[in-house]
């Protein structure tokens, strides 16, 4: 079950969508900014049930 969220990139502020996986529980991994090719630390909490509870995008160099 894929959810969509939108993110803003912490380096460069350009707002962009991503995918994620709900049925894969919490997840934490780097995608590039599409705008800035800048490593961004996504970081996904997912509640018992499968929902989508929240995302944080966070500057790989923080």
């Amino acid at each position: 079950m894929l959810d969509a969220s939108r993110i803003d990139c912490p380096y460069c502020g350009e707002g962009f969508d991503i995918n994620v996986d709900c049925s894969a529980g919490d997840q934490q991994y780097v995608e590039d900014c599409p705008v800035c090719c800048q490593p961004i630390e996504i970081a996904t909490t997912v509640g018992l049930d499968g929902e989508l509870i929240g995302v944080q995008a966070l500057r790989n160099d923080d």
